[in-house]
C-alpha cells in the first residue's frame, strides 16, 4: 500500500514537472518570438482596396497602418513589350535574393545608380535576370528600388528590366521552401500568407504581373534559366507570346496547369525559368548556334547558375550573370558597350571577356 502511494506521488510529481516545464518552454517561445518581433522592421506593403489605398509598415515589430489616395500609385500596369531595338548601352546581373546591400553596393560602384540610389545610367538598359525573391532578408527593399529605378529610367530615356525567375514564381505559387525567416514573422504580424503580400490586390503584386519572362534587346535575348530547342520547339516560340502566357499562368492553379502537359512545358526542367543545359549538359557550339539562329539572335544571357564571377561560355554566345550575389559576399554585373562585354567587379573595374 505504501508502495503503491509513494508510486502515485512520484508519478503526479513527475507529470506536474513535466507539464510545468511544457509550460515554461512555451513562455519562453513567446518570449522568443516576441523578441524577434522587436527586432526588425519591414514594408511598406500598399494594398489596394476600392477608393484607397492601404499603406502596411512594421517598425520594430509593431505594424502601423496609414491611408493613402488611390492616385499616389499607379494601380494598373501594361504588360511591358518584348523585344527592344537600338540600344547604345545593356548592363545586367542576376540572383540577388534579398542583397539588397551588396546589390546596392555593385550599382553604385559601376555607376548605373548614383550615391543617393538614384538612376545613373541614362538611355542606358539594366535588366535584372530574376531572382530577388527569396533567401536573403531585403527582397521588399530591393523590389521598392527596382520600382523607383524603372520610373527614373524611363524619364531619362533609359530603360529597367526585371525578368521574372524561378523564385518569382515559385513565390506567387506560395512555394516559399526558401524564405527568410523574416518573411515568416511579417507574414504572422500582418496575418497574411507571404504570397498574399504580393497578390492583385497589392501595387507590388500587379506591377510584378505586367513583367516579362524573357526580353530581346538588340540582338541579345535575355532570360532566368535559359532557353532550350525543345522549348523553342514544344511553344511554336515567339517572344510577346510567351510572355503573355506565363504572365497569365501567375495566376493559375498548379492542379491546373499540372492536368495537361502545361506545367511540365512552361515550369520543367528545359522552361525559361528552370532550364541549366548551358552548364550542365554536353552542349556542342553548333546546338547553340541552332538555338541562335531560332531565335534570331547571336548572343543570350542568363541567370539561374551559380559562378564566382560572370562567366562566357560557347565564344562568348552565353553569358552567364549569376555571381553568386546571393551570398552576400560578392558579385558583378555584366555591361555591354558596341558588342563588347566587360565584367563589372565590386571594384568598379571592367574586365573585357
Amino acid at each position: 500500500m505504501i508502495k503503491s502511494s509513494l508510486y502515485l506521488i512520484i508519478l503526479i510529481i513527475s507529470t506536474s514537472s513535466a507539464f510545468s516545464q511544457e509550460v515554461e518552454n512555451k513562455k519562453d517561445s513567446i518570449k522568443n518570438e516576441q523578441s524577434e518581433f522587436s527586432k526588425f522592421s519591414d514594408g511598406p506593403y500598399i494594398f489596394i482596396e476600392k477608393d484607397k489605398l492601404v499603406e502596411k509598415t512594421i517598425i520594430n515589430g509593431k505594424v502601423f497602418s496609414r491611408l493613402l489616395k488611390i492616385n499616389s500609385f499607379d494601380t494598373i500596369y501594361s504588360p511591358e513589350k518584348s523585344i527592344f531595338n537600338d540600344v547604345q548601352n545593356i548592363a545586367a546581373l542576376s540572383d540577388i535574393h534579398g542583397q539588397y546591400d551588396l546589390a546596392i553596393e555593385i550599382l553604385k560602384i559601376n555607376k548605373v545608380i548614383d550615391k543617393n540610389l538614384n538612376w545613373n545610367f541614362g538611355k542606358g538598359h539594366l535588366v535584372i535576370t530574376g531572382d530577388i525573391f527569396d533567401r536573403g532578408d531585403k527582397v521588399n527593399e530591393m523590389l521598392w528600388l527596382v520600382y523607383k529605378l524603372e520610373a527614373q529610367a524611363k524619364s531619362k530615356g533609359g530603360h529597367v528590366h526585371f525578368l521574372l525567375g524561378n523564385h518569382e514564381y515559385m513565390i506567387l505559387h506560395k512555394d516559399l521552401r526558401y524564405l527568410s525567416k523574416k518573411y515568416e514573422l511579417t507574414s504572422k504580424l500582418l496575418n497574411l500568407e507571404y504570397n498574399e503580400l504580393y497578390s492583385t490586390k497589392t501595387i507590388l503584386g500587379r506591377w510584378l504581373r505586367s513583367k516579362s519572362t524573357i526580353i530581346k534587346i538588340n540582338e541579345y535575348v535575355f532570360v532566368h534559366g535559359g532557353i532550350s530547342e525543345d522549348f523553342i520547339a514544344d511553344t511554336d516560340f515567339n517572344f510577346e507570346k510567351v510572355n503573355d502566357i506565363m504572365r497569365k499562368s501567375i495566376d493559375r492553379t498548379k492542379q491546373e496547369m499540372k492536368s495537361t502537359n502545361f506545367y511540365d512545358t512552361y515550369y520543367g526542367s528545359k522552361s525559361l525559368i528552370w532550364y541549366r543545359g548551358y552548364f550542365y549538359d554536353s552542349l556542342l557550339d553548333s546546338d547553340i548556334s541552332k538555338i541562335l539562329k531560332l531565335l534570331d539572335s547571336k548572343h543570350i544571357i542568363v541567370g539561374h547558375c551559380s559562378n564566382d564571377e560572370i562567366v562566357q561560355l560557347y565564344n562568348n554566345k552565353i553569358f552567364g550573370v549569376d555571381s553568386s550575389i546571393k551570398k552576400g559576399e560578392y558579385g558583378e554585373i555584366l555591361f555591354i558597350e558596341n558588342n563588347q562585354f566587360f565584367r563589372g567587379t565590386l571594384s568598379g573595374n571592367k574586365i573585357q571577356l
